[in-house]
Order: structure tokens, then C-alpha cells, then sequence
């Protein structure tokens, strides 16, 4: 072989040799961008898997609302001089609510507030010993709907939420307890931008209120009503209002005598005095 023929052999065999590594790096270069892509849509997935994780775990559902607050509120009535609760049944899960048929005879006075509302607890402490009064003597009935207004307001425990759910345990499972509990709520209030009571402490007040049933506190550990809490909140806040000429209630405490909301001094006993009798009591 001459030495130009020995030449063009070396030649092309380099050639061959650096066209087989070129086919070997564009052969790296493929799989490396297809185990890329897999790296980015599992871990895609992976992402979307958590979030709907997160979400799923965040949403309880609605089960089926309180026993004796059938209403989304608890009745109260006057009874030998006593303040007894109405008994209901519960709403079914995803039912509809029953509205309270009212005798316009007495003074129906009836209540929409959150337990982290300062103006709710302003009304509480300045007008429900007279209340209770007129309950006891006949002259008025009550009913109370606790609902969320302000979880924006307590850091993230979502403390209206909780408080509302544990006084729907104690109408469940002690409902003779529940106004005593509702005051002891409004006297333990915590401040706005807290994070509030825990779901222990609420369980502790409910039992320092008379609520011994042994469910009750197990019931308000566990949240057994949060998913009631948020149906009631969003027929509140969205439907008419049973027993009124409000489209929905805008502001805690909501207060509806007769129909009529009380938009007075929430702290001014003689005018509201005055309001329920011009609205069918006889305070």
C-alpha cells in the first residue's frame, strides 16, 4: 500500500471514529433531555399531588348541623320562669334549614354574631341580663346564631370558626348549658390579631358552664361542627334572612326584633328597651 493510500485509510477511519462519538454524544444528549422533562413533570405532579393534598385536608365537609339549632340558631324560651332551649332536630348534610315559625304576640328577638366581635360582646354584656328577663317572664324569646365573621382576625386559628363550632357541640349535646356558655365565650373573649382561645380551653369553659355530657368536649376538640359553621356562615352572609326584610346580614352583631333590625346604641338599655316594646314586646 502506497503511503497516499495508507494516508486516506487513517483518514477516514478518525472520520468514522469521530462520527460514532458525535452519534454517541447527540444519543447522551437525547436521553439526558428526556429524563429532564420526566424529572420535570414528575416533579410537577408531585407539586400538584401536595397542593390537592393541602387543599383536601383544609376543607372539611359539611355534616349534618347541630341537634336544637335546626334554624342555624338555638331558640330559647321562657318556661315556668326558666330560659329553656327549643329542641330541634339536626339539618341534614347538605339540607336546608328551617326557619323559626315566631309568635308576634311576644318580642322575638334575635341575634347574629361572631365571639371575636367587640360590638357583639358590647350587646352581651349591656343588654342581656334585661333580655333574659323578659325570656324568663314570657315577654320575649331569643335566638342565638353564632356564625364567622373575623377568622381574618385571629392569625390564622381561625377563631371565630372554632368558638362557633364549640358552642354548636354544646347545643348538640347539652343544649341546656348553651347560653350560660355563650356568656362565659363573651367573657373570655380574646382580642382581635390573636390567636385566641385553644380548642381546649373552649372545651374547659363549656364544662365550667354545666355542659357535662361527656361529647361535649371531644366535640369541640375535635371540630366536629367547623363544616356546619361554614354552611351557616355562607346562608348568613349570602340568602335572605328568615323572619326579616334583610337580603343578608352585613355586620356583627346583626339584631332583629320582630322583623326589624335594632340599628340603636348596642350599649343603650332604655333605647333598646324601647325598641322591643314599639316591636311587640312588653318590656
Amino acid at each position: 500500500m502506497s503511503d497516499n493510500e495508507s494516508k486516506k485509510v487513517r483518514r477516514d477511519a478518525a472520520r468514522e471514529r469521530a462520527r460514532e462519538a458525535r452519534v454517541k454524544e447527540q444519543a447522551r444528549r437525547r436521553r439526558n433531555r428526556t429524563l429532564g422533562i420526566s424529572g420535570i413533570i414528575v416533579g410537577s405532579l408531585a407539586v400538584v399531588a401536595v397542593v390537592v393534598l393541602v387543599i383536601a385536608n383544609s376543607v372539611q365537609p359539611a355534616g349534618p348541623g347541630p341537634r336544637n339549632m335546626a334554624s342555624d340558631g338555638i331558640l330559647l324560651t321562657g318556661e315556668g320562669g326558666k330560659i329553656v332551649p327549643v329542641a330541634t332536630k339536626a339539618t341534614p348534610a347538605g339540607g336546608t334549614p328551617t326557619a323559626t315559625e315566631q309568635d308576634d304576640s311576644v318580642a322575638n328577638i334575635t341575634v347574629y354574631s361572631d365571639y371575636m366581635c367587640p360590638y357583639c360582646n358590647q350587646f352581651e354584656t349591656a343588654q342581656m341580663d334585661q333580655i333574659e328577663q323578659w325570656v324568663k317572664n314570657g315577654s320575649a324569646t331569643l335566638e342565638l346564631h353564632p356564625f364567622n365573621l373575623l377568622d381574618r382576625v385571629s392569625l390564622g386559628s381561625k377563631y371565630s370558626t372554632r368558638s362557633a363550632a364549640a358552642a354548636a357541640c354544646v347545643a348538640d349535646h347539652d343544649p341546656d348549658a348553651f347560653l350560660a356558655y355563650n356568656t362565659s365565650l363573651y367573657e373570655n373573649q380574646p382580642s382581635e390579631s390573636t390567636r385566641g382561645l385553644t380548642n381546649d380551653k373552649l372545651a374547659s369553659l363549656a364544662k365550667d358552664a354545666g355542659a357535662t355530657n361527656s361529647k361535649v368536649a371531644s366535640c369541640i376538640t375535635g371540630q366536629d361542627f367547623a363544616g356546619w359553621v361554614a354552611d351557616a356562615t355562607n346562608r348568613v352572609l349570602n340568602d335572605a334572612i328568615p323572619n326579616s326584610s334583610l337580603d343578608k346580614v352585613t355586620s356583627t352583631p346583626t339584631i332583629i326584633v320582630n322583623g326589624k333590625q335594632f340599628t340603636g346604641s348596642l350599649t343603650d338599655t332604655d333605647a333598646f328597651a324601647s325598641f322591643v316594646e314599639q316591636n311587640g314586646g312588653a318590656a
